[in-house]
């Protein structure tokens, strides 16, 4: 990606790599769009128009996702382990299997948005942030 981010990329494609700032930008915006999605429309409406909305933002967060996961060398595919955690977690945990699902995202968090991507190239493809000179 260079120092450029290609944003339409970034939300549609879940090749190569992606460091922390886009990252956490991407984030903010899919939630912020799906609050004001859910802020803006009523239970009716919310029925219908969901079918369209939803899938949208999930494969757009899977693709994200995918990208950061490749920055820190692992698999894009923890990107639907990571998602099924925040729907059992989400808004707040009851039960033994939901408390566990908390955990992975508080571990998510953490590992995607604190920890800094690998160093150098890795299978995902060259380091966004810079390249290293041997």
């Amino acid at each position: 990606m260079g120092s450029q981010i290609d944003w339409l990329e970034l939300f549609f494609s879940s090749t190569g790599r992606v460091s922390r700032g886009p990252f956490l930008i991407a984030a903010a915006v899919l939630i912020s769009l799906a609050a004001l999605y859910e802020a803006a429309v009523g239970p009716t409406t919310h029925f219908l128009t969901g079918w369209f909305v939803y899938p949208g933002l999930l494969f757009s967060g899977c693709c994200v996702l995918s990208r950061r996961l490749h920055d820190r060398g692992r698999s894009g595919w923890l990107a639907a382990v990571l998602l099924l955690a925040l729907a059992l977690a989400w808004p707040r945990p009851e039960g033994l299997i939901d408390y566990i699902a908390a955990v992975v995202v508080v571990w998510a968090v953490v590992e995607l948005g604190v920890m800094p991507g690998e160093q150098g190239a890795n299978r995902f493809g060259p380091n966004p942030v810079r390249t290293v000179q041997v």
